[in-house]
């Protein structure tokens, strides 16, 4: 009990992002079952050399009762209050005050339902341990029950949970990708897959390349922004079911290319989506306005299920998805003069950037061969990102890294992009200080991350201290909400990517007030 006191009110320490209450509930009460599991095989371990005296037992739960109380009070306005600074650090609304209780009684349903399920396989260790004593010692059949609760316990993790929640989750994914989202029509321009003599059906893009291909802004809009008559720009996709294969579909991507004069634009951006084949709509729009729609946005699908699932299933997925599509644009574009080929731009956010960098393999192929790319919330097993990390100039921070031998640059910050002098960057990772996804990794279970050491990134509170085990879990949490907070914060990119573009590959005559006047645009 001690120890799950302990580390229920650790539990209430700041982490990255702002928890919701029943979060912070579930978050308590597993990490409460989880003191109560160690102090229980620690109590058990010294029972078998050195057994406590009842006196000693009894003196023991008296100061238990009177000292945790105290400091579970402690700990829940402690914990509101950095969960309200927090907020503010963040732009985000204030929680309502009622929300403390809120969250003991989530958390104590989440501890009482854990401490039940463990209960309820101690007895069945119990039943085996009594079955397996009529034929050998009592310690053998303890350790006989045990085993096979054990492996009982985690084939009905396996074979009932796991296997059920991948399944619901593909069900579900396909029912969603099959859909269309509200508003999304069949285009009427031959510059968009689906459209009219399109190679692409339409009902083969899936929900996300549906919303693409028909998200593009229309004339009028980009002229007025422009400031001079804007060009239709070209929007190519293709869905899972528009060729057999990835090398079939990459093909006819390229044959749509063809189709449309996606060559003769000023640029083509290669785009790796998430795992649903997801394109911000802030990102391409952005690159749209910029060049007044001069422009040819390609993208292709790899899987419908959500990043995570996918990230844990098959990451090979992403790899050779952005491989395939990359490596036949690259060929067709490399094969044109130098002199009148058009800018080739890649993007990539969150498990796209992966997709992209294992393409290339090293940060010196990434940046040689291609006019620029751009990615967004890199994630902690992205090998590039971390080699270049780690190998960064001595004295900059690991949030906003210095890498002098390449034109590559970090920013934590979208907006300290405008002030960079010097040549101009070939390749750009934004990350925010805040994003979980950019700094969540196994050793945060043993040791005290980077982040935490010295100067830290502007968002990140100064209340936040690493504990082993608890701020890994944590920072594991944030991921569930990354996305629930403003631009600027979190996995929230959106309307930043301008700046990335504009450091990157600026049309003629760019500057900072036009990268000013389009976020505020996107941002409306």
């Amino acid at each position: 009990m001690a120890f799950a006191a302990v580390l229920y009110c650790l539990s209430f320490t700041p982490s990255l992002l702002p928890r919701v209450w029943l979060l912070q509930g579930v978050v308590a009460g597993i990490t409460a079952a989880m003191g109560y599991a160690f102090g229980t095989a620690v109590g058990a371990l010294i029972g078998l050399w050195h057994p406590l005296r009842p006196r000693t037992t009894r003196i023991a739960w008296q100061v238990l009762l009177r000292v945790v109380p105290l400091l579970v009070l402690a700990f829940l306005w402690l914990g509101s209050r950095w969960q309200r600074e927090l907020r503010v650090r963040l732009s985000m609304e204030p929680a309502q005050e009622y929300d403390v209780a809120r969250t003991v009684g989530a958390s104590l349903l989440t501890f009482g339902l854990l401490l039940l399920i463990a209960r309820t396989l101690l007895l069945a260790t119990y039943a085996c341990a009594w079955l397996f004593r009529r034929v050998v010692p009592d310690r053998a059949a303890y350790c006989a029950g045990t085993v096979v609760v054990a492996l009982l316990s985690y084939s009905a993790f396996d074979g009932l949970l796991v296997t059920q929640v991948f399944t619901m989750a593909d069900r579900s994914a396909a029912v969603i990708n099959n859909g269309t989202g509200s508003g999304v029509t069949v285009p009427t321009s031959a510059l968009r897959s689906g459209g009219p003599q399109s190679l692409v059906a339409w009902d083969s893009l899936g929900r996300q390349g549906r919303s693409f291909v028909a998200g593009a802004p229309n004339l009028d809009e980009l002229s007025a922004f422009a400031g001079r008559p804007a060009t239709e720009p070209i929007r190519l996709y293709a869905g899972l079911t528009s060729a057999y294969t990835l090398k079939e579909r990459a093909n006819l991507v390229v044959r749509e290319m063809d189709r449309t004069g996606a060559f003769d634009r000023a640029v083509i951006a290669v785009i790796t989506p998430t795992g649903t084949g997801w394109v911000d709509a802030k990102v391409t729009r952005s690159l749209e306005y910029m060049y007044a729609g001069d422009t040819a946005l390609i993208s292709m699908q790899y899987s419908y299920l959500p990043s995570w699932a996918a990230f844990l299933g098959d990451r090979s997925e992403v790899v050779d998805a952005a491989d395939a599509l990359i490596t036949a644009v690259r060929e067709r574009w490399a094969a044109m003069p130098v002199q009148s080929r058009p800018k080739l731009l890649l993007f990539g956010e969150s498990l796209g950037t992966y997709g992209l960098e294992k393409v290339f393999g090293t940060a010196d192929r990434m940046v040689s061969e291609t006019d620029g790319v751009l990615m967004l919330g890199p994630t902690f097993a992205n090998p590039i990102h971390r080699e270049l990390t780690e190998a960064r100039a001595e004295g900059s921070p690991v949030w906003d890294p210095v890498y002098p031998s390449l034109p590559v640059e970090f920013a934590e910050n979208a907006a300290s992009l405008r002030d960079l002098t010097g040549p101009r960057p070939k390749a750009v990772y934004l990350q925010n200080a805040t994003d979980p996804i950019v700094w969540w990794s196994w050793d945060l279970l043993w040791k005290k991350p980077s982040w935490l050491i010295g100067e830290r990134g502007p968002d990140v509170t100064p209340d936040m201290h690493w504990y082993p085990g608890i701020t890994f879990w944590q920072t594991m949490c944030d991921l569930v909400f990354a996305n629930k907070v403003p631009t600027g914060h979190g996995h929230v990119y959106k309307s930043e990517t301008v700046d990335g573009w504009a450091a990157i590959a600026p049309p003629p005559g760019w500057t900072a007030g036009d990268t000013a006047r389009l976020r505020a645009l996107l941002d409306a």
